[in-house]
């Protein structure tokens, strides 16, 4: 079979390993089972992908690709009241921005509706299949629990013919929203709760995306799926555990229906991060009761927010490679995410500096109005990134946090009489602090030795401790977005009290960080790190004028230490 599966860079071949699914798809090769591998990944355009999906399309466009085989991408679109197109672009940016490319096949359970029906008239004409006129209470209640069996329909044994006739008038709109049903005839006693007559088709009078006032009936996800990836001819239908439940539901239906191909359902682990919650329908409150922004919130485990963040795709597909594939649930701490993503933006992020939150310094011993341009390399590690000018003056902006007055035995930075190296340029001496009416400092009165450009003294004499500053005339101004967890506990609610969890300093933004000149150029997606402070990236609402800034991810987890505090 031809390869169809395209990735950008080496997406697939970051994701390639050894786990029990490639195992599987490997000995079904072997063994003649299957000609040749084909996947799928399957999203409802209800939402906004976020990182556990992240895990999905690694793993079936991954194992398609190392295998030779091809990945669909297809729509569950099954529910008109939930869908929006805006939900389907941006699906498809996110698999495409991952680094995987479906090509020509793009598919949509709506693209079936018409066969998935008349597979259904054919469990009709079986008797595998009933239209039920109980209440949803009614069908809830007759259903039974874990430990009771169900209990049979009164409308169970209708005849074929009225089936058929009142499945038909169901299609064709005679009846409102929840008056009737189709299930399959299956076992109410079944042990699993799944097996129990499930609902194929329910009415529902609603816009589809795709298909418009068309259908008045639409398929349940538990009918559509398995029946879409045998027209699609999957070999392997991958899935989280949840649906592990519903495996012999999906076998049933292939079973019992003359489908063109006979797919297989294997369940994995899916992605539970600490700090984090994935549940969709808190996802969508976070945005419906505006907690954030929006889908794209960098605070957002969207890999829309993650993107607008500044994560890269590659250090995603990484993450994916390092926690495997596992048949059991647990739970990664989001060390490691953070971890991956490190070790991508540095070997990729230019330096320069940045002062979030600026202290004056004033160069007593410097020359007013003169200047002077440092060399400063753009990339310790490499070599081809080249050097940059930066100006250096008489005034000059410093961290707050880079000087204390009193400091405690430990602390090396600036205070009243000590002497720091200023990254690329001289050694600094503190002389005098100057303090507002309110005994808050806001500047400092320092010396240079002009003996030590370069960050070198001639006598060899050593500091303890090198800052980062800017100029204070050349600096740019601009706001940055400091983001820490969106929730305040590692294992956080998921149910209706998931706000209590939340945490309040999630964001912290300063207003008037200084910048380095050459930062007003700074381009959408392309990463920097500010030296000493973490890897940060230009964020979308930047305009002419006024930069701003997202921090990605500081260069340690200083949110677990104050946590653990």
């Amino acid at each position: 079979m031809a390869t169809d599966v395209k990735a950008s860079g080496n997406a697939g071949a970051i994701e390639a390993g050894r786990d029990f699914i490639r195992d599987i798809v490997k000995a079904d090769l072997d063994a003649g089972r299957i000609e040749g591998v084909v996947t799928r990944f399957p999203p409802e355009p209800n939402g906004y992908l976020h990182i556990g999906h992240a895990k999905s399309i690694c793993l079936n466009f991954g194992i398609a690709q190392e295998f030779g085989g091809r990945c669909h991408l297809r729509f569950d679109d099954t529910n008109p009241v939930r869908e929006e197109q805006e939900y389907i672009d941006a699906i498809k940016h996110d698999v495409e921005w991952l680094g995987f490319k479906w090509g020509e096949h793009l598919y949509h359970a709506s693209d079936y509706f018409e066969r998935l029906y008349a597979w259904a008239e054919d469990l009709i004409r079986a008797g595998k299949a009933y239209v039920d006129d109980q209440t949803p209470e009614e069908m809830r209640v007759n259903r039974g629990t874990l430990t009771e069996p169900g209990k049979n329909s009164p409308f169970r044994d209708r005849s074929v013919e009225e089936n058929l006739d009142l499945f038909r008038r169901m299609r064709a709109g005679e009846f409102p929203n929840g008056a009737r049903v189709l299930r399959a005839k299956i076992d109410m006693a079944s042990g699993n709760i799944n097996l129990r007559d499930p609902v194929m088709y329910r009415i529902l009078h609603a816009n589809h995306p795709r298909t418009g006032t068309q259908w008045k009936i639409y398929p349940s996800y538990d009918y559509a799926h398995g029946q879409s990836d045998a027209i699609e001819h999957i070999t392997h239908s991958i899935c989280t555990l949840e649906f592990e439940d519903h495996r012999p539901l999906y076998d049933w239906f292939i079973a019992n229906l003359k489908v063109p191909s006979t797919p297989h359902q294997y369940e994995f682990a899916r992605l539970n991060l600490t700090y984090t919650v994935l549940s969709k329908r808190v996802l969508t409150r976070l945005v419906t009761d505006k907690h954030v922004s929006g889908w794209d919130d960098p605070r957002m485990p969207t890999l829309a927010g993650l993107r607008r963040r500044g994560v890269p795709a590659e250090a995603l597909r990484e993450f994916v490679k390092r926690i495997g594939v596992a048949k059991a649930n647990s739970v990664v701490d989001a060390g490691m995410f953070e971890f991956a993503i490190r070790e991508v933006l540095n070997k990729t992020a230019q330096r320069r500096m940045a002062v979030l939150k600026p202290l004056k310094v004033v160069i007593e011993n410097y020359p007013e109005g003169q200047s002077e341009e440092l060399e400063a390399v753009n990339h310790p590690d490499d070599a081809t990134a080249g050097t940059r000018k930066i100006k250096f003056r008489r005034e000059l902006y410093i961290e707050q946090d880079d000087f204390m007055e009193n400091p405690p035995k430990k602390f090396f930075r600036l205070s009243p009489g000590t002497e720091v190296r200023f990254r690329y340029a001289y050694f600094i001496t503190c002389k005098e602090v100057v303090k507002d009416a309110a005994g808050n400092v806001i500047e400092l009165r320092c010396t240079y030795d002009p003996a030590t450009r370069g960050g070198n003294a001639p006598d060899g004499r050593k500091v303890k401790a090198t800052i980062h500053w800017v100029s204070a005339k050349d600096a740019v101004s601009a706001e940055v977005r400091v983001y820490n967890p969106l929730f305040a506990k590692p294992d956080p609610r998921g149910g209706e009290d998931f706000v209590a969890d939340l945490n309040p300093n999630s964001l912290e933004v300063l207003a008037d960080a200084k910048l380095e000149p050459s930062l007003k150029d700074a381009a959408l997606g392309v990463p920097i790190q500010f030296e000493r402070q973490g890897y940060f990236c230009l964020d979308r609402d930047s305009a002419a004028g006024k930069l701003v800034f997202n921090r990605t991810v500081g260069l340690r987890d200083s949110f677990a230490k104050e946590v653990a505090k």
